[in-house]
């Protein structure tokens, strides 16, 4: 499956369950952000808003700033004071007369003046500096990464150190935009954006042209979020978390339409990797990342000493290497490592016993890296720990991996022909390619028996 299947089928994922308020924003944001940014752009929004002020034609707008300032467009308007004893403008006769008669008509010392001003609060300016604040105020978070030219800042604001310290003293110091007023939170109304865009001005048209590109984004706008993974700040720093992301979203979906019910999601917590939660008999807990600690689950490796025939690191090997073999049709060499995963628990509370499907994410079609994965997800099954005891082969007889259905690698699509899941039915665990996860899925799923009532 290529990338832009992958960007395209996770960008309505975003929308279905981030946007719709049911999977934590904040999760989303620790996967995609840039590994080099501080836990401040875990703040979903303001990850949005880096995206949006690296967009070339933020920096455009930027760049012609300041001459544009100059010729921004005010309304004159008339304020009326009351003066006794001095003229303050043009008297206003009319004005004058009726104070003096609702006060004391005998009093000439009372005149009404009238003076000119500029205001400069007008709809087209409100819209103005609500763009030039949300870059500002960006740009015053992420100056520090962006002047640092991190390769995720791409080449918009690259040399361009002079043009950020000129927009902080525009802010800071320019008598125009001084004089505008803060926009209330609920500003620019819909009326300020189309007065702005029926401008004549481009600095207006210019201007509620981003204000809306930004809000298509906040609302989670397919082709916004698409850009967003796709090709500007918000990529994240390899493929290899866009396809995570892309497998755990299919497990909720898949996970929906087997049990026929919507997914509970939880509210990220420290120390918690719990992503969502499906009520019923058994019930299912859907984790992310390593370990499901929240749980006392735990991933241990040292060495067996129970006396078995072979160790437990001793096995992972050995039926690595066979599955290897037996999917490629091919003898390889044997080598170690340490997986993260997608842990689904399934969990009968009136028995409490437990099962547990292990998936370990491969975004490769390397052979060697394939091999990897089913070493680790082998390591993990063979390793995983519930109160520090074994959760498979806790005697001498049981097997180490569990059913064969406890074990799930997910890897790219592969050109070569090989074996099927029907196939790969005696193996200890199972090998799905992108294009086939979700039909897959469901097979691997319904073997758990996961309708049960």
């Amino acid at each position: 499956m290529n990338r832009e299947a992958i960007i395209d089928q996770l960008s309505q994922d975003i929308i279905s369950y981030v946007m719709a308020g049911s999977f934590e924003e904040h999760q989303v944001a620790r996967e995609i952000k840039p590994e080099d940014l501080d836990e401040r752009f875990e703040d979903y929004r303001l990850l949005l808003d880096l995206h949006f002020i690296l967009k070339s034609d933020v920096v455009n707008f930027v760049r012609e700033l300041p001459k544009r300032l100059r010729s921004i467009s005010t309304e004159t308007k008339t304020v009326s004071r009351t003066r006794r004893g001095t003229v303050d403008g043009h008297i206003n006769w009319g004005a004058t007369m009726k104070k003096r008669y609702s006060q004391n008509p005998a009093d000439t010392s009372l005149f009404v003046c009238d003076n000119r001003s500029e205001d400069y609060d007008t709809p087209e300016n409100l819209v103005l500096k609500r763009l030039i604040s949300i870059i500002y105020e960006t740009i015053d978070q992420a100056e520090e990464y962006i002047k640092q030219e991190y390769g995720w800042a791409q080449d918009t604001w690259r040399g361009e150190e002079e043009l950020i310290d000129e927009l902080k003293q525009i802010v800071e110091r320019n008598v125009h935009v001084r004089r505008i007023r803060s926009p209330e939170t609920y500003e620019p109304t819909e009326r300020m954006m189309i007065a702005a865009e029926s401008s004549r001005q481009p600095i207006y048209q210019e201007a509620a042209a981003l204000l809306r590109t930004r809000a298509k984004l906040l609302d989670g706008d397919h082709g916004e979020i698409k850009d967003l993974l796709n090709n500007t700040a918000i990529t994240p720093d390899d493929d290899e978390t866009l396809f995570e992301l892309y497998v755990l979203f299919r497990f909720v979906s898949v996970l929906e339409s087997v049990r026929d019910q919507q997914a509970q999601f939880k509210p990220i917590q420290a120390g918690r990797n719990e992503i969502a939660k499906f009520a019923g008999k058994p019930e299912l807990v859907l984790y992310y990342d390593q370990a499901a600690t929240d749980r006392d689950l735990s991933f241990v490796t040292e060495e067996d000493v129970s006396g078995r025939s072979l160790s437990r690191s001793e096995k992972v090997q050995e039926v690595a290497h066979d599955i290897s073999s037996q999917y490629f049709g091919k003898e390889f060499q044997n080598y170690t490592n340490r997986p993260d995963v997608i842990v689904l628990e399934i969990r009968d509370p009136s028995t409490q016993t437990y099962e547990y499907l292990i998936t370990e994410v491969k975004n490769s079609t390397n052979t060697g890296t394939i091999r990897t994965g089913i070493k680790e997800a082998l390591e993990y099954l063979a390793f995983l720990r519930v109160d520090d005891e074994f959760v498979f082969g806790d005697t001498v007889d049981e097997d180490y991996f569990g059913s064969g259905w406890n074990g799930l690698l997910v890897i790219q699509d592969l050109e070569e022909e090989t074996a099927s899941l029907d196939e790969q039915s005696d193996a200890e665990i199972k090998i799905l390619q992108a294009s086939e996860l979700e039909r897959g899925l469901k097979e691997v799923l319904v073997k758990a028996d996961l309708n049960a009532e």
